[in-house]
């Protein structure tokens, strides 16, 4: 449930890691990728592992995060003390807080962490494009560094920007695109993976459909010989979501980019609209990982698409 959600953020990172004058949106800083951003209090800097902001010497940490649109009525009804007491939060106080951005609760609250108590503070906020999520977190011995009015004062600040430029979404990669072969940057996931598409990014977020479209993803692990990169391959193949009545065509091992790689060709059906697409998945091997690339697109339109996913494919590089 979304209530869970909210307290799965809450804790997506633990950051183990003086009041000043009220600051205003435009002084709202936008952490490398988000489209949320705020004013942080005086101490806080870029988080170096989540979006948001931290003070890693006294534990201290603003995390980021952003749902659809049509999550804030879910939450708005989900995120009630009781259920996030079952999670573990003991809630001091929840209230509306409105915001130049739109409308928003807060949710204050405190929880043990081994011997020290850690004050919250999740605000969820309604934009016309989508929910934001910020989540603070403070040890007890940090508190007079860092007093409510002056989290209350930052959280007064949020804003949302417009859709991030592709340039700094494609710098939260761990390695560089060479070419976009027309397509455009549907999704990031930093320091993992990017999905290109043809379909109109210009909306919410939404999964990719039937149009052509391309994922390339960092990941760890590699076969232990090249014996096994075959069954590896397929192994990972089998993990492709939104995809039905698959019939590999063609297994085969091949040179990417002058490093060994491997290649599977399936045909298979979209199990929503039941439409032929055809997919192809490139695993390209080195170092103590691999390079995932998967492209779908309708049978029909197979050829065109086909050629731009390959020159995807060899325009990537090491960063």
């Amino acid at each position: 449930m979304l209530a869970a959600r909210l307290f799965a953020f809450s804790l997506t990172v633990a950051a183990a890691l003086a009041l000043a004058a009220p600051a205003s949106a435009a002084d709202a800083l936008y952490p490398p990728g988000s489209r949320v951003g705020l004013a942080p209090p005086p101490g806080l800097t870029p988080g170096t592992s989540f979006l948001g902001f931290q003070d890693a010497e006294n534990h201290v940490a603003m995390i980021i995060g952003t749902l659809p649109a049509e999550a804030y009525a879910e939450l708005e009804k989900s995120a009630t003390p009781d259920v996030l007491q079952k999670q573990g939060l003991v809630v001091d106080k929840r209230e509306d807080l409105p915001l130049s951005a739109g409308k928003a609760f807060l949710i204050t609250a405190h929880q043990q962490v081994d011997n020290t108590t850690m004050h919250k503070w999740l605000l969820v906020a309604a934009t016309p494009e989508l929910t934001a999520l910020v989540n603070v977190q403070v040890p007890d011995e940090a508190r007079e560094r860092y007093p409510e009015s002056a989290i209350r004062a930052s959280l007064a600040t949020l804003s949302v920007r417009p859709p991030v430029p592709v340039e700094e979404q494609l710098g939260l990669l761990p390695f560089k695109l060479g070419e976009l072969a027309g397509f455009r940057v549907a999704a990031v996931l930093p320091g993992r993976a990017v999905v290109l598409s043809d379909a109109d990014t210009s909306g919410p977020a939404k999964a990719p459909g039937t149009e052509p479209h391309i994922l390339v993803a960092a990941a760890p692990g590699n076969p232990p010989s090249a014996d096994d990169r075959d069954a590896f391959a397929r192994d990972v193949f089998a993990t492709i979501p939104n995809i039905s009545d698959v019939r590999i065509t063609t297994s085969e091992p091949l040179r990417i980019g002058g490093l060994q790689g491997h290649e599977i060709m399936a045909s298979a059906k979209d199990p929503t609209s039941g439409s032929d697409i055809t997919v192809v998945q490139w695993l390209r091997f080195g170092g103590g990982g691999y390079l995932h690339m998967i492209g779908v697109a309708p049978s029909k339109d197979w050829t065109a698409a086909y050629a731009r996913f390959r020159s995807v494919r060899d325009g990537v590089d090491a960063r």
